[in-house]
């Protein structure tokens, strides 16, 4: 989440963008209980463990999406686990 905020030049200023050096398509979305199973629900993660593993097919699924900024997702992905249940 850190380097998230660091890195990634968001619009929107959420995230700071003070790291210029480094390209936001570096980055992964973090895996965690909520956006793990967000995932599974929309297709994009078949894994059933939250690991390497099903980080590298999260992060294959959102380049699909978004080669550029493929953790611009995350929220989404974290919100809709907590807030609606989903």
């Amino acid at each position: 989440m850190y380097l998230r905020c660091m890195i990634r030049q968001d619009r929107n200023g959420v995230d700071l963008g003070l790291w210029k050096s480094i390209a936001s398509s570096k980055l992964s979305c973090p895996l965690d209980v909520h956006s793990g199973n967000v995932a599974r629900k929309l297709g994009l993660l078949t894994r059933k463990q939250n690991d390497g593993k099903a980080l590298a097919e999260l992060d294959y699924q959102l380049r699909q999406l978004d080669p550029i900024d493929p953790v611009k997702y995350d929220f989404a992905l974290f919100g809709l686990g907590v807030f609606e249940g989903f």
